[in-house]
């Protein structure tokens, strides 16, 4: 999930909750209820019931449920079976599994590929036939 990196769960929407506005959080915040509106957290977990209506900045976030809204993700963004996302991703790392659904476009940040792999890429032959 969060990896190594995460903390503890500090605050829980759970399911049948509706909260309409700006979310800001410290920690770890997992949703299991409905937020319309941006959340800035440090770590984000949708859950399966869980739905997301605006843009989320966070370190890194796992998505079970369904988010419309953009994603900067400073470490990482995984897309569990189940989820949904509608917008542009933007990250470090990016997991999709078999079964989600992701309607948007993503952009790797800056650093997310080691320098020798991009000068072994710019030097194979894929690198030559691309325009």
């Amino acid at each position: 999930m969060l990896g190594k990196k995460s903390r503890d769960l500090e605050t829980i929407i759970g399911n049948g909750t509706h909260i309409s506005g700006e979310l800001s959080a410290k920690g770890t915040i997992r949703i299991d209820g409905a937020v319309e509106g941006n959340i800035d957290a440090d770590w984000v977990i949708v859950g399966e019931s869980g739905s997301i209506r605006g843009n989320t900045r966070t370190k890194g976030i796992v998505i079970g449920g369904s988010v419309e809204g953009n994603i900067d993700a400073e470490d990482s963004v995984e897309l569990a079976g189940k989820s949904s996302v509608c917008g542009e991703i933007i990250t470090k790392k990016l997991s999709i599994a078999e079964g989600a659904i992701f309607d948007g476009r993503s952009h790797m940040k800056e650093g997310a590929f080691p320098r020798e792999a991009k000068a072994i890429e710019a030097g194979s032959k894929v690198a030559r036939l691309l325009p």
